[in-house]
């Protein structure tokens, strides 16, 4: 009864006393703040944010100064950017075979080591403004799930994963060149599927196991096995059925005419993908996550595996298939998503060679604020989370990010220099900020 009397006093002595809600409100002012879903530039924008989430959007109005104001009236602000296409737990050199590097993957770095690197690559991206990111397969038996998990939890710094587990794929996977009596090394990074009944009980394996969508590879060249239509409409269909989205790995145009049949909801690369096949896509609305690299981005490459910079022909057929494919897709109407596939160590930090995918698209001729709608809006629906992450607007989290410069004018120097970062309503880089 004492106990009860004494909160009631102290309520009532102090009804002025803050809840833990109004504590965490902040405001950020924002000089131009670019929304995602209907891919403009608005002026003079306040966003009040409580806690890990966006509460609502208005124009300047005059501040009390008891209210914690972030001034970014000088900037651009953005809503944190989604790299959809990485391998966190994957890092390979420039000039070693990738099938080499994932035998020694597997059976000489641990579980435990491989994790710790990969969360330090994790933490690369947020501090480049990439607050999320999907990342599909290449993570050994789930430690995708663990990483995103540890992440959650607030045990490390890094982005929002969304984590696909082991890729679902035909026998061999995509490492290429192992002995029969060794392909069981195979299965601690890959699920290969032996029939339509097993792709989908592999589904129910991944759901148990907390995924946030299925990847699987169509084909897995220059492994010459491929999952047929049945087996990918077994996987498409429990994968819906559970609210899952299935994404596709595919070089050639075929394997993504089968999967485009089985009811796929996205591909990857799609490096083949011929006019006939995008006009499917657009009609079909399935997404397109382009993972090709910019001309300095190759040129960097051909350095590092010691190619003659006078005989790289073969990259400017690289980039002109590509500017052809992506733009030919654009207009076609079917939706792209930015993804950057970068697991190869290039000098300097992982999140900072996924940057990359940003001027590949403005190389390849993507008008700047349809490159960030990818990045961002469409990247989010992919997921189905566009009401959750890609947007700045209420009930959204609070991922958000600012940039110096003018994105319409000057898209690539003002997206290297991003001054703020906010995820889950947490600053992790404020204006001012010394360090990159």
């Amino acid at each position: 009864m004492t106990r009860v009397l004494v909160i009631f006093l102290l309520i009532f002595l102090y009804p002025h006393t803050k809840s833990i809600g109004q504590q965490n409100d902040v405001f950020i002012k924002a000089g131009l703040l670019y929304d995602s879903k209907s891919n403009q530039l608005f002026p003079n924008k306040i966003i009040h944010i409580q806690g890990s989430t966006i509460k609502s959007i208005t124009g300047f109005r005059k501040m009390g100064k008891s209210k914690k104001v972030i001034d970014l009236s000088d900037y651009t602000v953005l809503p944190g950017l989604i790299d959809a296409h990485t391998h966190v737990l994957f890092s390979q050199e420039a000039n070693e075979d990738f099938a080499d590097h994932s035998i020694q993957t597997l059976t000489m770095e641990s579980d435990a080591l491989r994790a710790l690197r990969g969360a330090k690559r994790a933490e690369s991206y947020l501090k480049e403004g990439i607050t999320s990111i999907k990342d599909l397969g290449n993570s050994g038996l789930y430690l995708d799930v663990a990483l995103r998990d540890a992440i959650n939890e607030g045990t490390i710094d890094g982005p929002r994963i969304f984590a696909a587990g082991p890729i679902l794929s035909a026998v061999g996977g995509q490492v290429y060149g192992v002995t029969h009596q060794h392909q069981n090394i195979i299965d601690l990074e890959y699920r290969i599927i032996k029939s339509s009944e097993d792709a989908k009980n592999a589904v129910r394996e991944h759901v148990n196991q907390n995924v946030d969508l299925i990847k699987i590879c169509a084909d897995n060249l220059p492994n010459k096995a491929f999952l047929t239509t049945e087996e990918m409409s077994a996987i498409v269909e429990m994968a819906h059925a559970y609210d899952l989205t299935v994404t596709a790995h595919c070089i050639t145009n075929q394997s993504a005419r089968n999967a485009i049949e089985a009811g796929v909801d996205g591909i990857e690369h799609g490096f083949n993908l011929t006019d006939s096949t995008l006009t499917l896509m657009a009609e079909k609305k399935i997404f397109l996550v382009p993972t090709e690299n910019s001309r300095s981005y190759m040129e960097t490459y051909a350095k590092l595996i010691g190619d003659d910079l006078d005989g790289m022909d073969w990259v400017n057929g690289y980039i002109s298939r590509g500017k052809k494919r992506l733009m030919t897709a654009i207009e076609k109407g079917v939706p792209i998503v930015a993804g950057s596939d970068n697991y190869t160590k290039m000098g300097v930090s992982r999140g900072k060679s996924s940057t990359d995918m940003l001027r590949t698209y403005f190389e390849a001729g993507m008008k700047p604020l349809d490159i960030l709608q990818s990045a961002t809006y469409i990247s989010a629906m992919h997921l189905n989370k566009e009401m959750e992450i890609g947007t700045i607007s209420p009930m959204a989290y609070a991922d958000i990010i600012a940039v110096k410069g003018n994105l319409e004018n000057d898209f690539i120097s003002t997206m290297d220099n991003v001054v703020f970062i906010m995820k889950d309503g947490k600053v992790y880089k404020n204006i001012g900020d010394s360090s990159k």
